[in-house]
Order: C-alpha cells, then sequence, then structure tokens
C-alpha cells in the first residue's frame, strides 16, 4: 500500500500546499529537480483549473514503483461543470476561461500517462503519471488504483489495503479498522502485515490469521479476494462490511461476507467463486463509501484506468464522515 495524500482545492492559497505536498513525495522518490520541477507544474496547472472552471475540487497524489524506478500518480477530481468536447481542450489555444487554453494539452505533454473521465454537468477526473527516470513497459500485471484516506481531522486513516503476488496469482485485501485514527490504524496495518507474510494462502487462510493477529487491537472488518491474471476465476472471503462487487458491460455480482469482527469475533469464513472476465472490473471498499451507487450511472468509466474509477466513486460516494478506501482492480496489464 502506497502512502497517498489528499489536498483540498477551494482557494489560491491551497495550490501552494499542493505543490509543497508533491516536493515531498518526489523527494522521498527519487526524482531530480527537472523531473520534480515538471510535476509541480503540472500540480499548478491542475489546481489552477479546478479554481477556475469548478470553483472546488480535490488532488491526491500516490506513490508508485516499477523496476525500482519511484512514480508518482496525480488525480485531480471535481463536480464542476465536465468537459463538453476533450478533443478540443486537448488543442492548444482551446479555452472555456478566457484562458490561454493550454491546460490539457499541457499535461498530456508534461506527464508519463495520462487519462480523463468526464460528464457534462457533473465534473471531471484527471490522472497524471510521472516517473522520475525511464521506465520499462511493465509485464502482464493487475491494474490497480486506490483511493485511501482518513477522516478528516485524523492524521493517521484506519483503513488499509494490499495487492500481494504470488506467480500469476494475486491477493488483494481490504481492511477497516474499528473507528479511526492511530488505533484503527494499527490494527488494519496488522492485518496487511499477515497479507505480506501469506501471500499465497486461500483468502479464508489469510482471514484467520489476520483474526489472530488483531487479537487485543479494536479489531476491523476485511476482505480478500485472490484472483489469477491468466484464467477468469477466483476466490473471495470477507468478514464483516467490506463491500465487494465484480463489475463489467454486461453484468454485475455482489460479493457476500459474513458477519464478525476480525480479532474479536469470527464465526464463520466462508469462500467464494469469483467470475473475473478480462471486461471486468473487481472492486473493493470500506463503508467510509455509500454503497448506492451504480455503474450506470457513469458511461464510460469502466473503460477507463482503475485509478479513474476509484477517483469518480470517491468523489461522488465519499460519507464524508469516516475513513474511505475503495480499490479497483483489472486483470490486465498496468501500472500499481
Amino acid at each position: 500500500m502506497a502512502a497517498q495524500s489528499l489536498v483540498n482545492i477551494d482557494d489560491r492559497s491551497q495550490v501552494g500546499e499542493a505543490r509543497r505536498a508533491a516536493a515531498d513525495l518526489t523527494r522521498v522518490l527519487g526524482f531530480d529537480a527537472t523531473a520534480a520541477g515538471n510535476v509541480a507544474l503540472a500540480i499548478t496547472e491542475a489546481a489552477t483549473n479546478i479554481l477556475k472552471h469548478a470553483q472546488r475540487g480535490k488532488l491526491l497524489l500516490r506513490g508508485l514503483e516499477r523496476g525500482g524506478i519511484g512514480g508518482l500518480e496525480l488525480l485531480a477530481l471535481d463536480q464542476g461543470p465536465g468537459i463538453a468536447n476533450i478533443g478540443s481542450s486537448l488543442r492548444d489555444g482551446h479555452s472555456t476561461a478566457g484562458s490561454m487554453g493550454t491546460g490539457l494539452g499541457a499535461l498530456s505533454r508534461s506527464s508519463d500517462s495520462m487519462d480523463v473521465y468526464t460528464q457534462p454537468g457533473k465534473g471531471t477526473a484527471l490522472r497524471l503519471e510521472f516517473w522520475a527516470g525511464p521506465v520499462a513497459k511493465p509485464g502482464r500485471v493487475p491494474e490497480l488504483g486506490a483511493v485511501s484516506i482518513a477522516k478528516s481531522g485524523e492524521v493517521a486513516c484506519g483503513d488499509a489495503w494490499a495487492l500481494e503476488p504470488d506467480g500469476a496469482d494475486y491477493s488483494l485485501l481490504v481492511v477497516d479498522g474499528l473507528g479511526h485514527g492511530t488505533d484503527a490504524a494499527r490494527a488494519a496495518r496488522a492485518a496487511t502485515e499477515v497479507l505480506a507474510k501469506h501471500p499465497g494462502s486461500a483468502p479464508s487462510e489469510v482471514l484467520h490469521l489476520a483474526h489472530l493477529a488483531l487479537a487485543g487491537t479494536r479489531g476491523g472488518a476485511g476482505a480478500v479476494a485472490r484472483f489469477s491474471i491468466l484464467q477468469p476465476q477466483g476466490v473471495f472471503a470477507g468478514v464483516g462490511n467490506i463491500a465487494a462487487r465484480v463489475e463489467s458491460p454486461a453484468s454485475r455480482r455482489q460479493l457476500v461476507s459474513h458477519n464478525g469482527t476480525l480479532g474479536h469475533v469470527l464465526r464463520k469464513v466462508q469462500e467464494f467463486p469469483i467470475d473475473f472476465p478480462s471486461d471486468a472490473v473487481l472492486i473493493l471498499h470500506s463503508d467510509g463509501l455509500s454503497g448506492h451507487w451504480t455503474m450506470a450511472d457513469y458511461p464510460g468509466l469502466i473503460a477507463k484506468h482503475s485509478a479513474l474509477i476509484a477517483g469518480v466513486l470517491y468523489r461522488d460516494h465519499d460519507r464524508g464522515r469516516d475513513d474511505v478506501t475503495v480499490v479497483v482492480i483489472k486483470r490486465g496489464s498496468g501500472t500499481w
């Protein structure tokens, strides 16, 4: 699980705050001055676009790694008027706000990868990817998108997630420590440490081991999905209120967890098979995200990068009163 920073953007002073957060992260990730400056310019552009077009929004920063090279993912989210014509907006000189109109075109050129999802009248979500140095194209790995943010006013997030490889198989864990703050974070971290030690174990075994590891902590809810990048099947098990579903253009399946609290009460752990076709997404989220959403409200979103899916769901369905985590997986080649 990579650290993630959130900067709310509703005032010009917060543009500088976002740049400082990015500078701290790029320093840790090994960016040189030129590459870090490039990120700072993109942060300024993205934040300024939010203020100009939507008045308020959010920037999320997450560290990446590939082959020992550090990277940075930027999500810019707003609920503004959206972009009526993406193609026009990518051309330099196009503007709907009286500016020079170099925004999206400049961002596309300055980043190593860019993806945009927009709905007129509902907002825009932008994902940019930057690397500290040249990186090889990844082999076949899952494409991952994640948002994991602490409750407002808390320093530590009581939710956590982890994705661990085991050959062609992967196990995804999402855990919600009971309550919030540092004690909840400690419980959640204990569960992710279990998965790191047992990446090849079945979901039910991971949850049983996590139950033992969380004894003496606040406890928490947790769910594990194990899947292969080579086969369209997997296995799922959950304890407590971690929501999980598999969405494809043709179908939707809710995955079932049993009642209980890891570390305290574990009456039943049951594994269920997952159908996970190549055009589907696997989504797990904590109860900080409302479950009252449907992909049908977001035409075309399922084809976008997993991080944009996670970002849009967080933007629109964050309950605002708890830690929130949403993790989205595609089986195809991607970054995580």
